[in-house]
């Protein structure tokens, strides 16, 4: 279940994405905070879900409930929110830019 500061992020996301543009290394992403980072699709570990790698360390994306839209790989840039729960640090995709500028955003959808 995800916290209610999750969801309160996603509905102002939209207002935020203009600071967000600055690049933030995969290690010093902090959790509850909105990162930008950049790097290379390590593996995907299942059709919402991928690895992001850069030269400071990986992170899991989440981008469900849409398919991932990249390949093992392939150079992207993600935008969102780096969940907050006890668990290992992941990244609740909102934007995905691919290395063309193509741009793929994600809906979230949460039960209540």
């Amino acid at each position: 279940m995800k916290s209610l500061a999750t969801v309160l992020v996603f509905a102002l996301a939209p207002a935020l994405s203009l600071a967000a543009e600055r690049i933030t290394p995969i290690a010093d992403a902090k959790r509850g905070s909105i990162v930008t980072v950049q790097g290379t699709v390590e593996r995907i570990t299942d059709e919402d879900e991928f690895r992001l790698a850069d030269a400071s360390g990986s992170i899991r994306v989440y981008v469900g409930p849409n398919w991932v839209p990249a390949s093992e790989g392939e150079s992207v840039t993600v935008h969102g929110f780096v969940d907050d729960d006890l668990g290992p640090r992941e990244l609740y995709a909102r934007t995905l830019t691919r290395a063309d500028g193509s741009v793929a955003t994600f809906e979230r959808r949460y039960d209540w």
